[in-house]
């Protein structure tokens, strides 16, 4: 596939948020440092490329067709390959050689028509590596498999049948049992569905949870034994979308709670704990601690999905918060953790979602209006300690996640994984950095051949 020459208009389509459309694979690639021998699997990070853009000013960040860039660590060594996420929309969009689906921002235009909007599941968000596979997610669709080293997509994945509902891009798998909490919110009634996937890839447990309306609910946290929703007004409005607006709005008035459910639960037995004014995108961990259920997020003051001009941009930015729900009493705590750092895209050592651990790590945001990030972040639960590892003045980074050492002795044993970018010459490294030496120079710095552009979630999968 050979790059194309497109003249682009807008801020997600520019600097480094410009897609690429060379599908490339490289090995023997360039190391500033010495990638441990003691680091195997594959590093794979997901986000927007569009291949058509119907408006280019109007472009929503959201519409971008998935593609995966992936490191792969073996034996001190590493390659590179990024691919599309292979949907039927961008198939049809390519055989037809335009673009056919609107994308967000045009949905009103088609409405007002008289036609519905089509929409294009394109599996940019998020991943999860379940029951041995790897599923690209956005939240409006059905997850897609793809394979592992090489990122083809195999196909639409609707687990066997059993999958009825679309499935957000934040599931959460419980590694001691194999189960996997996923949900799906909609506009319209049902605004909330619930499903316990089984650890042999069936969905085994399906109910509807009623929340007042359709808002973007865009993660869920587990605990050993329940299952969280936060239930926070980011709230669809399709008169706003007629006029021109954006369809998803701040409503504080539709109210701000967290809906607690045992795993295997239904409407009847969900526990609602009304909360402060708030939003989250991301949750970072939480899990039982006697009759309290603990929760941590990036919280911020007021949601969006998109920076407003119009309004100090730290109220939209997220910073590490903690809160206490008793399930005996109905008591709510409420805490900031980090009050000096404003940060988002939280991760763990992934084998301890849904049970206490001690490290968090977060992408920093710069403060401004691009909502960048220029370092990584390790809070110690413990201590209360933040270790920073500063990529500099001039270095963007995005989500990072923690890879274990072989044979790991400890929660922080192993490393931090993220993708850096030149702001200047729009280059990308793989920086590779010591967990237990966090703020110290990264032990393997990784040169790309290809450019990476910002984008969302990354995972690790070991091999």
């Amino acid at each position: 596939m050979s790059a194309r020459p497109v003249d682009y208009t807008s801020r997600y389509l520019s600097g480094n948020y410009e897609p690429v459309f060379d599908e490339v694979e490289a090995a023997d690639l360039e190391v500033t440092g010495e990638i441990p021998s003691d680091l195997s699997g594959h590093f794979l990070r997901i986000g927007p490329n569009p291949y058509f853009v119907p408006d280019m000013d109007r472009y929503h960040i959201f519409d971008g067709d998935g593609m995966i860039h992936s490191v792969t660590f073996s034996e001190g060594q590493a390659s590179y390959r990024n691919k599309f996420i292979d949907s039927k929309g961008l198939r049809e969009e390519r055989e037809k050689g335009e673009w056919i689906y609107p994308g967000l921002n045009l949905f009103g235009d088609v409405i007002a028509r008289g036609e519905m909007p089509k929409s294009k599941n394109t599996g940019n968000t998020a991943m999860v590596f379940h029951q041995g596979k790897l599923f690209g997610l956005m939240e409006g669709g059905t997850p897609y498999e793809v394979s592992l080293p090489d990122l083809t997509t195999v196909g639409e994945h609707d687990f066997d049948g059993t999958l009825d509902h679309n499935f957000t891009a934040h599931p959460k798998v419980d590694a001691k049992t194999g189960e996997m909490m996923t949900f799906g919110y909609s506009p319209f009634p049902p605004y909330l569905t619930y499903s316990v996937v089984s650890a042999e890839g069936r969905a085994v447990h399906t109910q509807e949870i009623t929340i007042p309306k359709g808002i973007m609910m865009h993660d869920c946290a587990i605990t050993a034994h329940y299952t969280i929703f936060p239930d926070l007004p980011l709230v669809f409005d399709f008169d706003k979308l007629l006029k021109g607006e954006s369809m998803i709005g701040w409503e504080p008035e539709n109210g701000c709670r967290i809906g607690v459910v045992p795993r295997f639960g239904s409407d009847e037995s969900i526990h609602w704990f009304e909360i402060e004014e708030s939003f989250l995108f991301h949750v970072a961990n939480a899990w039982e601690d006697g009759d309290e259920i603990v929760l941590q997020a990036c919280r911020s003051d007021r949601g969006a999905i998109e920076m407003s001009a119009d309004r100090d941009v730290r109220e939209q930015m997220g910073r590490l918060h903690e809160w206490r729900l008793n399930l005996k009493t109905g008591a709510v705590s409420s805490k900031l953790l980090l009050a000096n750092d404003y940060c988002d895209f939280p991760r763990i050592q992934d084998d301890l979602v849904g049970y206490q651990n001690r490290f968090t790590y977060a992408a920093r945001f710069r403060v401004n209006e691009g909502a960048t990030f220029d370092a990584e972040l390790k809070y110690d639960h413990q201590t209360g300690a933040v270790q920073v590892h500063e990529f500099g003045p001039d270095k963007e980074s995005g989500e990072a996640v923690f890879a274990p050492k072989r044979n790991a002795q400890s929660e922080d044993d192993g490393y931090v994984i993220c993708f850096v970018n030149d702001i200047h010459d729009r280059s990308c490294e793989c920086h590779i950095i010591d967990a237990q030496n966090f703020d110290g120079p990264a032990v393997a710095r990784i040169k790309i051949p290809s450019r990476v552009p910002h984008g969302f979630h990354a995972s690790w999968v070991p091999g």
